[in-house]
């Protein structure tokens, strides 16, 4: 990674799939970091931009650069504290959509592989029994494709690169990934082709449950 460019995509600056007076949801691009990075030439990110036109706005949950998708941020204090806890307690619902190298040999199941970084080769994670910390993903394959799967994917946690890692050690590294895949593999996508579909949770004021969709580009 240490050749890596970053490169934000400008079009569109960002996009919005529903707002009201306590939160907004985005339509991350791919390619975009989630909020700043600490270099100079890492500072613009999806919250930065939006938080031009709402000051206030913070941050609840992030995705990955590479990853595109759903990202939840609150307006309010109220709304911050209620989300922070939503997802801090699992109450959240989280459904990625991936194309992945290979199939399965299951068409459905669960990969629960404790994660830690990988310190000397950051920010690559790993599994390890013994100092990583619980990370569990449900999956289903959806579509069977010539050399790729497409897969619907259901983190219970939120490790970082969590979804990532759990298909590589599945035998099915997500195409285009450019910490974990290789080969083909890695040059079937321009992109990560991991695209954050489904989000729903209670609204923190009305305390409804509400739930926001968005296609994958792949």
């Amino acid at each position: 990674m240490s050749d890596f460019v970053y490169a934000p995509p400008m079009e569109p600056y960002f996009s919005i799939v529903h707002q009201d007076d306590d939160i907004i949801v985005f339509d991350k691009a791919a390619g975009l970091l989630s909020v700043p990075g600490r270099l100079l030439e890492h500072r613009d990110s999806l919250w930065s931009r939006a938080q031009r036109v709402w000051p206030s706005l913070t941050v609840v949950h992030r995705l990955d650069m590479a990853t595109s998708g759903l990202i939840l941020m609150a307006i309010t204090r109220r709304a911050q504290s209620s989300l922070g806890r939503q997802f801090q307690q699992r109450q959240t619902q989280k459904t990625y959509l991936a194309e992945v190298w290979g199939a399965p040999t299951e068409e459905q199941g669960k990969v629960e592989l404790p994660l830690r970084c990988d310190w000397p080769n950051r920010p690559k994670q790993i599994v390890d029994f013994e100092q990583g910390k619980s990370a569990l993903t449900h999956y289903r394959l959806l579509e069977a494709r010539p050399q790729t799967s497409l897969m619907e994917l259901k983190p219970v946690t939120g490790r970082s690169h969590q979804l990532r890692v759990h298909m590589q050690q599945l035998g099915c590294v997500i195409v285009g990934d450019g910490l974990y895949a290789e080969g083909a593999a890695l040059e079937y996508g321009q992109r990560l082709h991991l695209h954050a579909t489904e989000l729903g949770f209670y609204h923190p004021v009305t305390e409804d449950w509400v739930q926001f969709s968005s296609s994958a580009p792949f």
